[in-house]
């Protein structure tokens, strides 16, 4: 069997471990620092057999270079030569082996030009989204466009409801109190901020959330929805989703 857990990183990051209950081998996902990493595989008696790299940013990729001189893992990541020490660059449509699940991975630009995800199909699937989807909101648009990131998370969206996602930080909180003044009538939001709120005060994770989750409570994945259409309607133009998608951002990056 296939299990997730974090490896808390830096102020909020998570660098999430694959491990099968089997094996002495592990994967990591974006590993923006080596020394808790290995760290942990030398409690655990581990090693490290694979890394998996959504995109550029150092928080995410930091801890490479020392990882592979270390256990010799091979790397899949963004058709990015910036980022050193990928084996198997990795696109739109392509496919990996994982501790013997199989990834599919998805070109999902918008927080950078080179961000992908990798979500692997099951019952239930794991979603690894990176910066691009967060539970209760979305990556900053560093490089890319309102149009490319809103049609990344349209394809997210389209995963099923009990899709697993792991988002790369714990943001969920701050998400959730942009969400409350975006949507201010939404019950499901509410009792789920509640639950994070006691999550995080035993310092907990609040993820993995899901996509049938984020579905409800998530502002960037309901531009549709009249109320939270409104509300927007008094920071910007709404003209069309696009556009709404782009007074949505603009006002989370100034909340």
């Amino acid at each position: 069997m296939l299990t997730v857990m974090p490896i808390p990183a830096f102020q909020d990051n998570y660098i999430w471990v694959l491990r099968q209950d089997t094996q002495d081998r592990v994967a990591v996902v974006d590993p923006g620092d080596a020394d808790p990493v290995i760290a942990w595989l030398e409690q655990e008696n581990l090693t490290l057999d694979t890394i998996l790299v959504t995109h550029h940013h150092k928080d995410h990729t930091g801890g490479l270079r020392a990882l592979i001189e270390r256990y010799a893992p091979q790397v899949y990541g963004p058709a990015n030569d910036a980022i050193p020490g990928i084996h198997h660059r990795v696109g739109e449509g392509d496919e990996c082996r994982v501790l013997g699940r199989r990834f599919e991975v998805y070109a999902v630009p918008g927080h950078t030009l080179d961000h992908i995800a990798f979500h692997a199909p099951g019952t239930p699937g794991l979603l690894f989204a990176g910066d691009t989807l967060f539970s209760g909101g979305c990556g900053r648009l560093f490089e890319g466009t309102p149009l490319q990131m809103q049609e990344s998370l349209a394809k997210l969206d389209a995963l099923p409801e009990d899709t697993l996602v792991f988002a790369a930080h714990e943001y969920t909180l701050a998400n959730l109190a942009f969400a409350a003044a975006a949507e201010p009538d939404n019950a499901v939001r509410d009792r789920y901020r509640r639950e994070c709120e006691k999550a995080r005060d035993l310092d907990r994770p609040t993820l993995p959330t899901t996509m049938g989750r984020e579905r409800q409570i998530n502002p960037f994945l309901r531009i549709g929805n009249p109320g939270l259409r409104e509300t927007l309607s008094q920071q910007g133009p709404v003209d069309d989703d696009v556009a709404a998608f782009a007074t949505l951002r603009a006002w989370k990056d100034r909340f």
